[in-house]
């Protein structure tokens, strides 16, 4: 997730928004993964509460809690302060790509306009549309999906587990 948003965030830091579509669709994807590995942890976590006499549904800070004596306190916060870590830096490629792409485009921040590449002119010479108006339309709604994608990458789940929600 962090590499695809930073690959994501050095196409916009250059220009390249005709990428928009190939970098949202590669950032759904892994969020559509994190979906399930999600579930997976939860059913870990819960048969690991389970296993040591909890409560399913706990969070890792109380995972960590009641983990017996012995290397699973420690290797569980090691984890949950990686994983913190991690989240750090994804919240700030999230932070830094929605910044690029709700601000304006071909600003200051981006070292060339945007490349507006929709393809042929496709609305004909009636004097309506054109090839300019389709590659519009095809950029703003490339960067909306970005953003949408870009927003999910908050993992708002994991955030919960890790206790800091």
């Amino acid at each position: 997730m962090l590499f695809l948003l930073e690959t994501q965030l050095l196409h916009l830091r250059a220009g390249n928004w005709h990428r928009l579509n190939f970098t949202a669709a590669e950032l759904e994807k892994v969020l559509e993964n994190l979906r399930f590995e999600s579930l997976a942890r939860g059913v870990e976590a819960s048969a690991l509460a389970s296993e040591w006499k909890a409560p399913d549904r706990l969070t890792l800070p109380a995972l960590i809690s009641i983990a017996p004596p012995g290397m699973w306190p420690e290797l569980l916060e090691d984890h949950r302060r990686g994983m913190t870590a991690l989240l750090g830096e994804i919240d700030h490629a999230v932070a830094a790509n929605v910044s690029l792409l709700q601000g304006p485009l071909g600003s200051g921040t981006v070292s060339q306009s945007p490349q507006l590449d929709a393809g042929p002119d496709l609305a004909g010479s009636d004097g309506f549309g054109g090839s300019d108006d389709l590659a519009l339309l095809a950029r703003d709604a490339n960067v909306h999906r970005a953003i949408a994608a870009v927003q999910g990458a908050t993992l708002p789940t994991l955030r919960d587990f890790l206790g800091l929600g």
